[in-house]
């Protein structure tokens, strides 16, 4: 029986780690790759259980990309069989963007092409200091397209214009500065940089952390208007009288531990 490509532990506090497998292959993904975090993202989406979700990676790399072996298949493949197989990978994207929970990338050796989408889908990412990112698709005759929406959104069009168009190495201390990555650690830290983060999301409410996360993709590059200013109004007044409202106020007044 082969193991599996994408494996998923949730441990006692809550916390969902999903691992690409396949160090052999360093982590390249397929349509099999696809479906199986697809699957395991709708998993902690839907496991009130699960509060945080980090996306690891075994092995030397996080994500090489696409799999050469996938790639010269889709390369002879019809234009219906490649458009299936970008809309199935530009779902899982969304799927992991519009996670209602809080995600880290925990991030180490390469990470190209489409594994970047998965870090930019991320809330958090850390990266080792030896790391190293690249838009390697114009080298393939190809363009960067399911992951465009959210690498943009992490590093704005002018950078991605130099990036997408060069397919230069990227390192650390420049991803993090493009905002490709939130962090950069030793690789002995990089484990510890993840627990102190999860360490601040478990003491946040749950439902306040799916509501942020969803007002700011509803806010973002919105224009000021009344329909906004709504909006948002909206949503603190019905947090405030929300049970999880209630309980972080009576927490905070009383200088205890909330609840969840």
């Amino acid at each position: 029986m082969s193991k599996p490509s994408v494996t998923t532990h949730i441990d006692r506090r809550g916390v969902a780690t999903v691992t690409l497998n396949r160090p052999e292959r360093h982590n390249a993904f397929d349509d099999t790759v696809i479906a199986e975090l697809s699957a395991a993202f709708c998993n902690v989406a839907s496991n009130n259980s699960i509060r945080v979700m980090v996306l690891a990676a075994t092995g030397k790399h996080f994500s090489a990309g696409a799999d050469l072996t996938w790639m010269r298949r889709m390369g002879n493949a019809s234009y219906d069989t490649n458009l299936a197989d970008a809309e199935a990978l530009a779902n899982m994207l969304r799927t992991l963007n519009e996670l209602p929970k809080p995600t880290i990338a925990r991030v180490q050796g390469s990470a190209w092409g489409g594994a970047l989408g998965l870090i930019c889908c991320c809330d958090l990412a850390v990266a080792t200091s030896s790391a190293t990112f690249r838009f390697s698709e114009v080298r393939l005759g190809l363009v960067p397209a399911t992951i465009s929406p959210y690498v943009i959104a992490a590093i704005g069009p002018r950078a991605a214009r130099r990036y997408f168009l060069s397919a230069e190495s990227i390192n650390s201390d420049t991803a993090k500065d493009l905002g490709l990555v939130s962090k950069i650690a030793e690789e002995s830290d990089l484990d510890p940089v993840v627990e102190n983060w999860i360490d601040h999301l478990l003491q946040n409410g749950p439902e306040a952390m799916a509501e942020a996360k969803h007002l700011i993709a509803e806010v973002s590059g919105k224009p000021l208007s009344d329909e906004l200013l709504w909006h948002t109004s909206e949503t603190i007044a019905r947090l405030w009288v929300s049970e999880e409202g209630r309980e972080g106020l009576s927490a905070f007044l009383e200088k205890r531990a909330a609840k969840w």
